[in-house]
């Protein structure tokens, strides 16, 4: 079975996000694939696997094509049943999988005043009424779960599911906006933005994809609320510690100063994703010596 997944901006598209978690968390082996946000329609540039035309799509076996990113978790879940995509639980599995149908149908207000944008954070955000409602509402369903699941990790229904793959890119616009929840509500973003999972997306969208300003939005800028990354920079020529690329094992061609260290990639992105977030992949890491 081969899976191609095609994404959109990872800095910006959150339906994105939500599908890629659902491979990376789960360690399902996927091809990825990126649409260009700057370029022609997003349904133009998929018209190879037509009729799909947003994004994220999954194509299995180079010909079934699952368009819809509930249904993309329905099926990697009936594919693969013992990897607790949804819990195991029942009743745990029907909390989990109403939390993520209300996501995909809701909270409109909070999505459109505060669209993903995983490059910058916000200060001094004032909200509409309609998006203090959907705060409100987050933080009741949030409890619900873990109520109802008895969860005692951070995660809303025990282990992750699904359902956190949907409300991660919530819990960065509550977090990037500086938006004001529950303590409880405040320790689930805490865990989005602590997530290492999340921590290499959010790193490859800086080294693979521009700005786009059209998802700005007027006010203050803030530090970035998630962990501070080792101090990192480009660097053109050097001798680095390693010879190999800790990614791909091949020859080294780019390199950077991370936190005092030299060290050697095969090409411009594992650089600069390492610059981003050093401490969010392991192959660095190995190398590093942490």
């Amino acid at each position: 079975m081969t899976y191609d997944l095609y994404l959109g901006d990872r800095s910006y598209s959150s339906w994105s996000l939500r599908a890629w978690l659902l491979f990376e968390k789960f360690n399902i082996p996927v091809k990825t694939h990126y649409v260009d946000f700057a370029a022609n329609s997003v349904a133009a540039q998929l018209a190879d696997i037509a009729p799909a035309k947003t994004v994220p799509t999954l194509v299995i076996d180079g010909k079934t094509i699952v368009s819809e990113s509930f249904a993309i978790a329905e099926e990697l879940a009936s594919r693969h049943p013992d990897l607790g995509i949804w819990p195991k639980d029942p009743a745990h599995r029907a909390v989990a999988r109403t939390l993520a149908a209300e996501m995909a149908s809701g909270f409109g207000p909070l999505r459109n005043d505060c669209p993903m944008n995983l490059r910058v954070a916000y200060q001094d955000v004032e909200i509409s009424e309609d998006v203090a409602a959907n705060l409100r509402r987050l933080e009741a369903i949030w409890d619900h779960a873990r109520d109802v699941t008895g969860a005692t990790t951070p995660w809303l229904c025990g282990g992750y599911s699904a359902a956190d793959a949907f409300y991660a890119p919530v819990a960065m616009r509550i977090a990037t906006y500086g938006l004001t929840v529950s303590p409880s509500a405040q320790a689930y973003v805490k865990a989005h933005l602590e997530d290492r999972a999340f921590r290499r997306w959010r790193a490859m969208g800086f080294a693979a994809g521009g700005l786009l300003p059209w998802y700005d939005r007027d006010y203050p800028q803030a530090d970035w609320p998630g962990p501070k990354p080792l101090p990192a920079r480009v660097i053109e020529d050097a001798t680095p510690e390693n010879e190999l690329c800790p990614y791909s094992g091949k020859p080294v061609t780019h390199f950077a100063d991370v936190d005092g260290r030299v060290f050697g990639f095969c090409n411009a992105f594992c650089r600069d994703k390492t610059i981003a977030d050093a401490e969010a992949f392991d192959g660095f890491l190995k190398i590093y010596g942490s």
